[in-house]
């Protein structure tokens, strides 16, 4: 079974934005691009080369009879691959190849290569056409859907960037299964999040299909997409560009962020996001806010998906330092998102550097 669902503009009058398709493989592409006005123009591939190796010839293959002409770009895998030099690159080759203003750029990839196309995409002669083929499970179901695009610079993650709505989302869901266990694992720790926030059925569903979700089986693992992306549009359509409602999906992010950055990307997206969710967790819990039980709960779910709670090799005082340098600060003040239950999150402009410190106390564990 396939889905559809269709991101609207709220801010006029529902117009339409974009849908994202959820398919069991890549066949209703060549047919949908061409809905969308696509054939006879130029298409640029982005990928990376894990994920290029395995299907970057396929989708060529689908694009050659309606296209124009068909281009490949081929970058490093990996967060160090997400920045200024590799967007230059992209330009290089779209002006080289004479892309213009109607022609499309594809994101074959996780949300590294999502978000640096997306980018290159807003910027490229002030905006050309994307569309989103996302490949991992975090991608599926978080970056690529909403419109942030960006890639770090130096050290700081996401710093560059704009809200920028891609064409089209396909998700294929066979290619999970080419997925490694790790960066499966990653993702459930963005749809735990789905849930916390928004859902606490959902979150008990997990639970319950714990096994099935392990095994990958496919309807299980269509119906996960499928209500992950459901809340993602809902949150999106509302807040757009995150001046409000939108700043609940950072759940965990404010921490992991800084874990991230600060052990260099050597822990994937969605470990750091696990750990900055025990940490949001546990400051929610001392605030009187969520159950001990409800705490404990938490930290036995995300261990359950094989996502870490804590963190080691880093002091207090960096990660507090490097909190102060987050995105999401508003007048000196971080807007940190904590939990007044399973299911309920909320916007807190009031957490205090000791209690930030007290979080951070938390998810450590000593020794290297």
């Amino acid at each position: 079974m396939n889905h559809k669902l269709s991101v609207n503009n709220t801010r006029k009058q529902e117009t339409h934005a974009y849908d994202i398709l959820i398919e069991q493989d890549y066949k209703r592409l060549p047919m949908i691009l061409e809905d969308l006005n696509m054939s006879n123009r130029r298409f640029m591939i982005i990928t990376e080369r894990n994920v290029g190796a395995l299907y970057s010839e396929s989708i060529t293959s689908l694009l050659r009879p309606l296209a124009k002409q068909v281009e490949l770009v081929t970058i490093p895998a990996g967060e160090s691959s997400k920045n200024l030099d590799t967007v230059e690159l992209c330009y290089d080759k779209l002006i080289t190849a004479g892309f213009d203003r109607m022609d499309i750029l594809i994101a074959l990839g996780g949300g590294v290569v999502g978000d640096l196309t997306g980018f290159v995409a807003s910027t490229y002669l002030r905006g050309i056409r994307f569309i989103q083929l996302p490949t991992s499970l975090l991608s599926m179901v978080d970056s690529s859907i909403g419109g942030k695009t960006g890639v770090d610079f130096k050290a700081y993650k996401n710093m560059v960037g704009a809200f920028y709505q891609p064409k089209l989302v396909y998700i294929n869901t066979s290619v999970l299964q080419s997925l490694p266990d790790t960066e499966f694992y990653s993702g459930m720790s963005e749809i735990i999040k789905h849930g916390l926030i928004q859902d606490a059925d959902y979150y008990q569903w997990l639970i319950t299909n714990e096994k099935k979700i392990k095994s990958k089986d496919a309807p299980i693992l269509m119906e996960m997409i499928l209500r992950s992306c459901q809340i993602k549009k809902a949150v999106v359509e509302e807040d757009p560009k995150e001046e409000g409602i939108r700043a609940l999906l950072n759940f965990g992010h404010t921490i992991g962020h800084s874990i991230e950055k600060l052990k260099n990307f050597t822990l994937l997206h969605g470990e750091c996001v696990a750990i900055g969710m025990a940490a949001a967790a546990y400051l929610s819990h001392k605030r009187g806010l969520l159950h001990k039980e409800d705490y404990e709960n938490i930290l036995q779910t995300i261990q359950l998906f094989h996502q870490p709670i804590t963190v080691s090799g880093l002091l207090s005082d960096e990660i507090l330092a490097a909190t102060k340098l987050d995105k999401k600060m508003d007048s000196g003040q971080i807007r940190f998102i904590l939990l007044e239950k399973i299911g309920e999150a909320i916007i807190d402009r009031t957490v205090t550097e000791g209690e930030l410190m007290d979080a951070i106390h938390s998810i450590e564990r000593h020794g290297y």
